[in-house]
């Protein structure tokens, strides 16, 4: 059967990712595998309505249509504005980046983010999406993840950094003690100087609907002060959801 017209429009959608931001007419309809004339007809529609938009180069963008309706999403409307004041908090205490995210898929998605003071590097950007195994709230959110996403991830541990954890026994144990500790931690394994640790966030019912996390340089001397700042701002979390019954 032949793609609809939806699944095609949705392909010029899907071939931007966080390392092709703006493409050309002829890299959208490669990336989307379709004829140039095809592309070039729904590339003018997606631009008319106001999801695509043109740069003075000629190259496209996501537009702000896009945008607008993603904030209508739950996870944009209800988690980010509950949760909003406590990032600020933490944010507030420390000067260091604060990080949301939640599970898409097998990837962390990361939804909000307050950006700190300290020149650590952090490759997290508002929308963009990394490797679970990887990072602190991609550890929290794969710990408590069904297990057939918990199978997917493990099929792809790979290496960022040269620290970062890619055999499956010593994650394995790295998630039990997520879990019964209640927080988890790297140290560069996303990007070298940058170490993190984040916590579950719980919504109604107590199930693990996002994760909170901080970036900093060195744990060795804060990481006991961090994580409880973070469950704290987590409980009070868990607490505005449940009184908003947020989905």
């Amino acid at each position: 059967m032949a793609p609809s017209v939806t699944s095609r429009a949705l392909a010029v959608l899907g071939a931007f990712d966080p390392e092709h931001r703006s493409l050309t007419l002829s890299g959208l309809a490669r990336r989307a595998g379709l004829p140039l004339a095809t592309a070039h007809r729904l590339v003018a529609e997606l631009h008319k309505w106001g999801a695509l938009a043109r740069l003075p180069s000629g190259e496209y963008v996501i537009g702000r249509r896009l945008w607008d309706l993603g904030l209508l999403a739950p996870v944009q409307s209800g988690l980010r504005q509950a949760a909003s004041p406590f990032l600020h908090d933490i944010y507030g205490a420390t000067l260091a980046t604060v990080h949301l995210a939640v599970r898409d898929g097998s990837e962390v998605l990361y939804v909000d983010r307050l950006s700190g003071h300290d020149s650590v590097p952090v490759v997290s950007e508002i929308g963009s999406r990394l490797p679970m195994h990887a990072t602190g709230v991609g550890k929290v959110l794969l710990a408590y993840a069904p297990e057939d996403v918990r199978k997917e991830a493990f099929a792809r541990l790979t290496r960022v950094t040269p620290y970062t954890v890619t055999q499956p026994a010593r994650l394995a144990d790295q998630l039990r003690r997520v879990r019964a500790e209640g927080y988890a931690t790297t140290g560069e394994e996303m990007s070298l100087g940058a170490c993190s640790v984040a916590v579950p966030v719980r919504g109604p019912g107590e199930d693990v609907v996002a994760a909170l996390g901080i970036v900093v340089a060195d744990l060795r001397r804060e990481q006991a002060r961090l994580v409880a700042a973070l469950q704290v701002a987590a409980r009070g979390i868990a607490r505005t959801l449940a009184s908003a019954e947020w989905k």
